[in-house]
């Protein structure tokens, strides 16, 4: 990841820091061995004489009906507006995923993790479509790697087939994912909850991947929290999530250092906390989580963990490097 530490375990990132910090590593109940039954002579069956079966005139055979053809839901227009090209410089100064590069360590990790976060979506039960497509990125405190793992998610997620992903700049108090792609905005989220006149997907920034969209957070305002918990609010968030095969991810700010993480879990289907290797305690940790209990499904993603010598390294499979 983004920095290296002695903390060095087999596993994905997610497994490695549910490990850490025991988060559903419940040992599963032993499994009690049946005694084998007693064996016992079966008595022969007595021999009864066959009836004669009876004679049926076959009935004849229904009709089948066609099938009828399933529904076609409309499809969304296609996105219009300007295309704004994602700063590749930045993308490499910043040690994150470079969609021309080839195959290395970074990118094959994050795709184990989008692979996981995407399934857990599909296999949701009760919850609604939308709910299901977002996902919130949060830390307990500032400087764990929340807005590099936020990148680099949506840039993976963005190389899937027949799906976009939006990335919601929605840090509010320290916005960095537009300045960290090389991308400007004056209006964003915050606007389109404020302003009743503004369409939010109008607002979106189309970038030159064309699975990545982005959504700037707007204007900064004293009570932004209070925004994004008016229904107006929840109206924008249907409007973004009306594109059936959109990911919404949300970069928030940190749970225990500003209050809009606490609002934006209840739109969240999903919850990644990053946690820093050698850096988040768990009483922190937990804190946080408490604080974002509006989404129940929670996953921890290892950020700044190093590598074993001899473990594994994603990428030199493929003879890419380490």
């Amino acid at each position: 990841m983004n920095q290296h530490s002695p903390l060095a375990r087999r596993g994905s990132l997610l497994e490695r820091a549910a490990e850490l910090y025991g988060f559903g590593l419940a040992p599963p109940p032993p499994v009690a061995q049946a005694e084998p039954a007693p064996f016992r002579q079966a008595e022969p069956a007595p021999v009864r004489q066959a009836e004669p079966a009876p004679v049926y005139e076959p009935a004849p055979a229904p009709v089948a009906e066609a099938p009828k053809p399933a529904p076609k839901r409309a499809a969304l227009p296609v996105p219009v507006g300007p295309v704004h090209p994602i700063d590749r410089r930045r993308l490499k100064q910043g040690a994150l995923i470079e969609p021309e590069a080839p195959v290395g360590a970074l990118a094959e990790e994050f795709r184990i993790v989008k692979r996981q976060l995407l399934l857990n979506a599909r296999a949701m039960t009760g919850v609604a479509e939308e709910k299901k497509r977002t996902i919130l990125l949060c830390s307990a405190q500032p400087g764990e790697g929340k807005t590099f793992c936020a990148l680099n998610l949506a840039l993976s997620i963005s190389g899937e087939p027949d799906t976009e992903v939006l990335l919601v700049d929605g840090d509010f108090p320290n916005p960095q994912v537009m300045k960290t792609l090389g991308l400007e905005a004056d209006t964003g989220l915050v606007d389109a909850i404020a302003d009743p006149r503004l369409d939010p997907e109008s607002l979106v920034l189309r970038t030159d991947l064309p699975g990545l969209s982005i959504l700037p957070g707007g204007r900064q305002v004293a009570n932004v929290t209070e925004l994004l918990a008016s229904e107006r609010a929840k109206d924008v968030f249907a409007r973004l999530a009306e594109r059936p095969n959109r990911i919404i991810l949300f970069d928030s700010p940190p749970a225990l250092m500003a209050s809009p993480a606490t609002v934006l879990a209840g739109y969240a289907g999903q919850l990644v906390m990053v946690v820093g290797a050698d850096r988040t305690s768990e009483a922190d940790l937990r804190e946080a989580i408490e604080l974002l209990s509006a989404c129940e499904r929670v996953s921890l993603l290892l950020n700044g963990a190093g590598f074993a010598a001899g473990g594994r390294r994603f990428g030199a499979y493929y003879g890419y490097g380490q």
